[in-house]
Protein backbone atom coordinates (compact mmCIF):
# COMPACT_ATOMS: atom_id res chain seq x y z
CA UNK A 1 0.00 0.00 0.00
CA UNK A 2 1.35 3.27 -0.59
CA UNK A 3 1.34 6.67 1.17
CA UNK A 4 -1.63 7.69 -1.21
CA UNK A 5 -3.72 4.25 -0.55
CA UNK A 6 -2.91 4.86 3.46
CA UNK A 7 -4.36 8.83 3.48
CA UNK A 8 -7.42 7.39 1.12
CA UNK A 9 -8.67 4.59 3.37
CA UNK A 10 -9.06 7.09 6.49
CA UNK A 11 -12.81 7.74 6.44
CA UNK A 12 -13.17 11.15 6.08
CA UNK A 13 -15.53 12.04 8.63
CA UNK A 14 -13.17 10.83 11.14
CA UNK A 15 -11.16 13.87 13.35
CA UNK A 16 -8.39 11.64 13.09
CA UNK A 17 -8.25 11.36 9.18
CA UNK A 18 -4.32 10.87 8.44
CA UNK A 19 -2.03 7.93 9.01
CA UNK A 20 0.68 9.93 9.94
CA UNK A 21 2.19 9.32 13.68
CA UNK A 22 2.78 12.89 14.07
CA UNK A 23 0.22 14.62 13.20
CA UNK A 24 -2.03 12.37 15.60
CA UNK A 25 0.27 12.78 18.63
CA UNK A 26 -0.17 16.57 17.57
CA UNK A 27 -3.90 16.54 17.64
CA UNK A 28 -4.04 14.08 21.05
CA UNK A 29 -1.76 16.04 22.47
CA UNK A 30 -3.64 19.91 21.23
CA UNK A 31 -6.69 17.86 22.87
CA UNK A 32 -5.36 16.83 26.28
CA UNK A 33 -4.23 20.51 26.62
CA UNK A 34 -7.37 21.88 26.02
CA UNK A 35 -8.74 19.32 28.86
CA UNK A 36 -6.18 20.48 31.49
CA UNK A 37 -6.75 24.17 30.43
CA UNK A 38 -10.03 23.99 30.94
CA UNK A 39 -9.55 22.67 34.63
CA UNK A 40 -6.51 25.43 35.04
CA UNK A 41 -9.03 28.72 33.51
CA UNK A 42 -10.11 29.83 36.59
CA UNK A 43 -6.57 30.17 37.54
CA UNK A 44 -5.46 32.55 34.38
CA UNK A 45 -2.33 29.73 34.24
CA UNK A 46 -2.22 27.33 31.18
CA UNK A 47 -1.14 23.57 32.16
CA UNK A 48 1.86 24.61 29.98
CA UNK A 49 3.01 27.03 32.72
CA UNK A 50 2.28 25.28 35.19
CA UNK A 51 4.32 22.31 34.08
CA UNK A 52 7.31 24.44 33.74
CA UNK A 53 6.60 25.52 37.80
CA UNK A 54 6.33 21.65 38.34
CA UNK A 55 9.44 20.82 36.64
CA UNK A 56 11.43 23.78 38.01
CA UNK A 57 10.49 23.19 41.72
CA UNK A 58 11.46 19.45 41.88
CA UNK A 59 14.69 20.51 40.35
CA UNK A 60 15.73 24.17 41.04
CA UNK A 61 17.76 26.00 40.74
CA UNK A 62 18.23 24.91 37.10
CA UNK A 63 20.09 26.93 33.68
CA UNK A 64 17.32 27.54 31.10
CA UNK A 65 19.21 24.77 28.62
CA UNK A 66 18.37 22.30 31.43
CA UNK A 67 15.34 23.23 32.22
CA UNK A 68 14.44 22.96 28.54
CA UNK A 69 16.05 19.82 28.33
CA UNK A 70 13.53 18.04 30.48
CA UNK A 71 10.72 19.89 29.34
CA UNK A 72 12.07 18.61 25.89
CA UNK A 73 11.45 22.21 24.73
CA UNK A 74 13.21 24.23 22.77
CA UNK A 75 14.59 27.49 24.78
CA UNK A 76 12.69 30.19 22.65
CA UNK A 77 9.54 28.27 23.58
CA UNK A 78 10.72 28.05 27.17
CA UNK A 79 11.42 31.26 27.11
CA UNK A 80 7.93 32.51 25.88
CA UNK A 81 6.35 30.35 28.81
CA UNK A 82 8.64 32.06 30.92
CA UNK A 83 8.06 35.65 30.56
CA UNK A 84 4.20 35.88 32.23
CA UNK A 85 5.41 33.43 35.38
CA UNK A 86 8.80 35.64 35.94
CA UNK A 87 6.65 39.21 35.17
CA UNK A 88 4.34 37.77 37.75
CA UNK A 89 6.70 37.16 40.44
CA UNK A 90 6.74 33.26 40.20
CA UNK A 91 10.02 32.34 38.79
CA UNK A 92 13.17 34.43 39.72
CA UNK A 93 16.90 34.35 37.19
CA UNK A 94 20.33 34.83 38.45
CA UNK A 95 23.09 34.47 36.67
CA UNK A 96 24.88 31.32 36.55
CA UNK A 97 28.69 30.54 36.89
CA UNK A 98 29.72 32.27 33.63
CA UNK A 99 28.00 35.08 31.65
CA UNK A 100 25.72 32.98 29.37
CA UNK A 101 24.02 30.80 31.85
CA UNK A 102 20.96 32.36 33.76
CA UNK A 103 19.96 29.94 36.99
CA UNK A 104 16.02 29.70 37.16
CA UNK A 105 14.51 29.11 40.36
CA UNK A 106 10.43 29.55 42.12
CA UNK A 107 10.10 32.34 44.65
CA UNK A 108 7.90 31.73 47.07
CA UNK A 109 4.84 33.02 45.37
CA UNK A 110 5.57 30.08 42.84
CA UNK A 111 6.05 27.53 44.97
CA UNK A 112 2.89 28.90 47.44
CA UNK A 113 0.88 28.54 43.85
CA UNK A 114 1.80 25.07 42.93
CA UNK A 115 0.21 24.20 45.99
CA UNK A 116 -2.74 26.28 45.75
CA UNK A 117 -2.81 24.87 41.78
CA UNK A 118 -2.87 21.10 42.83
CA UNK A 119 -6.07 20.23 43.02
CA UNK A 120 -7.04 21.44 39.92
CA UNK A 121 -4.41 19.82 38.30
CA UNK A 122 -5.57 16.36 40.53
CA UNK A 123 -9.22 17.29 38.86
CA UNK A 124 -7.71 17.57 34.69
CA UNK A 125 -5.89 14.20 36.04
CA UNK A 126 -8.68 11.86 37.21
CA UNK A 127 -10.97 13.67 34.28
CA UNK A 128 -8.66 12.32 32.01
CA UNK A 129 -8.12 8.54 33.54
CA UNK A 130 -12.48 8.77 33.77
CA UNK A 131 -12.29 9.14 30.40
CA UNK A 132 -9.76 6.45 29.18
CA UNK A 133 -9.40 4.28 31.88
CA UNK A 134 -6.53 4.26 34.71
CA UNK A 135 -4.97 0.81 32.81
CA UNK A 136 -5.03 2.70 29.62
CA UNK A 137 -3.50 5.76 30.99
CA UNK A 138 -0.88 4.04 32.80
CA UNK A 139 0.27 2.25 29.43
CA UNK A 140 -0.46 5.41 27.35
CA UNK A 141 2.11 7.31 29.65
CA UNK A 142 4.23 4.87 29.50
CA UNK A 143 4.47 4.21 25.58
CA UNK A 144 4.36 7.92 25.09
CA UNK A 145 7.37 7.82 27.57
CA UNK A 146 9.26 5.82 25.49
CA UNK A 147 8.72 7.75 22.34
CA UNK A 148 10.28 11.04 24.28
CA UNK A 149 13.34 8.68 25.09
CA UNK A 150 13.71 6.93 21.87
CA UNK A 151 12.79 9.49 19.82
CA UNK A 152 14.57 12.85 20.62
Amino acid sequence: MTHQDEWRAVPERSFNASPCHCLTMRQASRQVTQLYDRHFAPTGLRVTQYSVLRMLGRNEPLAMQALADRMVMDRTTLSRALRPLEREGLVSMAPGRDARTRLLSLTPAGHALIEELAPAWDRAQAEFETRFGVAETRDLRGMLSRVVGQVA
